[in-house]
């Protein structure tokens, strides 16, 4: 559904698995460039509770990736996690009522100069906004 790339070549992007009668799971996977060639995507494992993770946008430096996860009422929220010292991902951090709401928030990205996110939200009405605000705060969010 979406692709993301950083400036080294990682791919991130989001995978379907379909079961039979079963609900679908889907996963954020990524792909690095050794030796200009793309690697057998992976699977990666960041927690948020759901099995169900969209969306997925790398910063360009990989130092951190958004992406959306169903909740339980079927609306989604926009996660953030940053990269560890030791190169794993951290827990995934819910970007709180600044930008998630009741409704779906979706789709988060950042300009290319870091200065804004964007993101989209779904209206009760089914319609789509996009919205955008100062990116400031995902340094905030940065454990520190």
């Amino acid at each position: 559904m979406r692709l993301t790339a950083s400036s080294k070549g990682t791919y991130y992007f989001d995978d379907v698995s379909l079961f039979n009668d079963k609900p679908p799971i889907v996963h954020i996977r990524y792909s690095r460039l050794i030796d200009g060639i793309h690697e057998k995507p992976i699977t990666l494992d960041i927690d948020t509770g759901t099995t169900l993770k969209f969306h997925p946008f790398i910063a360009p430096d990989d130092s951190y990736l958004i992406f959306d996860s169903k909740r339980e009422n079927g609306n989604a929220d926009i996660y953030i996690s940053f990269r560890q010292k030791d190169g794993s991902w951290g827990t995934a951090i819910n970007l709180g009522d600044k930008i998630n709401t009741e409704l779906s928030d979706v789709y988060g990205s950042v300009t290319s100069d870091g200065k804004y996110f964007f993101f989209t939200r779904t209206l009760s009405n089914g319609k789509k906004n996009t919205m955008w605000v100062d990116a400031g705060f995902i340094e905030a969010l940065r454990p520190h």
